[in-house]
């Protein structure tokens, strides 16, 4: 299947002008850039601050890789807390990655609003909920917020040193800006060689500030580890007898669709959306008159399963989604020592909350 993101985001008849619009939009972004650099607008907290972000437009894995680094934060005996965005919130007011943590870590505080600086406020504000850290999920370009470490994911199959900036290309940032990043994790780095994730290395290297050989580098991978149907989880065998209907609306469809069409017997019927999409009635209707037609599960993913269940509470379609983790082959340590340095240096030199 190919990769809606294989084409820049304008109209084929304006590409000729995506040039053009690009350098306008590196010297807005560079004007930003600038001011935030100089502390205008920034607040800082008492509490780390960990981000989570990437260069890109669309998925580049910020939801899994933000749950793992929660998992060990908590594994230290901290409270983080997850603030976020909430990017096109549904009816219920719940965002798709807001409804995912809050499935995954009952119990831990997790803030969807535009304005994050108000959501940090509240937490440390309140007794009850107060955490030891906060991580920002999609902080990158969220400057508004001082954090301790910004770590930024690039999509390995995805190389932004041969790609522009928005509109020509899909770039949110261009590439310099990664000079701001403490970690770089490089993920979905097994479906490309190691002669691509050297090169990727080696152009960072090229434009990398002084302090570059302190900044790790790591490669990861995202695996389906188990399958969760209802409130059961279930070995990824589960999968192999049955055919499905693939449903998704995230940044980059390829590798689910990729790793489903391994997993199960038969795809019988894809259904991509665009990122964050809202599952309607309609195709509410199109999956269950698929499913009774072949027989089929419904096999979504993770964002997307909160959007979807409501419109099966009747139980005719089994819906299932795989449960991601984070692997590293054995270079996990490196990320784990990275973010526990920057929340315990912080710890040791809490400062008051100030704006300038």
């Amino acid at each position: 299947m190919p990769d809606r993101r294989d084409h820049p985001p304008l109209p084929a008849a304006l590409r000729p002008l995506g040039s053009v619009a690009e350098i306008l939009y590196r010297r807005a972004v560079n004007t930003r850039n600038r001011r935030f650099d100089a502390g205008h607008g920034v607040e800082q907290f008492d509490v780390p601050v960990i981000s989570v972000g990437n260069l890109s437009v669309g998925g580049t894995g910020k939801t899994p890789t933000v749950a793992w680094i929660t998992e060990r934060i908590i594994q230290h005996g901290l409270r983080p807390a997850i603030v976020l965005r909430g990017y096109k919130s549904g009816r219920s007011g719940v965002s798709d990655e807001e409804a995912e943590y809050l499935h995954r870590f009952p119990g831990i505080p997790v803030v969807a609003n535009p304005d994050r600086k108000s959501s940090i406020r509240r937490l440390l504000q309140s007794e009850a909920v107060r955490p030891d850290c906060v991580l920002l999920d999609d902080g990158f370009q969220h400057r508004f917020v001082a954090r301790d470490l910004d770590i930024v994911l690039i999509d390995a199959t995805r190389d932004p040193f041969h790609d522009a900036c928005l509109p020509a290309g899909w770039l949110r940032e261009p590439v310099e800006s990664l000079r701001r990043a403490g970690a770089i994790v490089l993920t979905h780095s097994d479906a490309v060689s190691t002669d691509t994730l050297a090169s990727i290395e080696n152009a960072w290297r090229e434009i990398a500030p002084e302090t570059a050989p302190n900044i790790p580098i790591i490669p990861a991978r995202h695996t389906w580890e188990s399958v969760q149907v209802g409130d059961l989880r279930a070995a990824l065998s589960w999968l192999n007898d049955k055919p499905a209907i693939l449903a998704c609306g995230i940044g980059n469809p390829v590798p689910f669709i990729r790793q489903a069409t391994h997993c199960v017997q038969k795809v019988v019927a894809e259904m991509i959306r665009p990122d964050h999409h809202h599952w309607s009635a309609a195709d509410a209707r199109t999956i269950k008159a698929l499913a009774q037609q072949h027989g089929s599960i419904l096999l979504t993913t993770g964002k997307d399963a909160p959007k979807l269940l409501p419109h099966f509470r009747d139980g005719h379609i089994t819906i299932a989604f795989p449960r991601l983790s984070l692997s590293f082959d054995g270079n996990e340590h490196v990320l784990e020592r990275t973010v526990m340095d920057a929340i315990r240096s912080r710890q040791r030199d809490t400062p008051t909350s100030r704006v300038s």
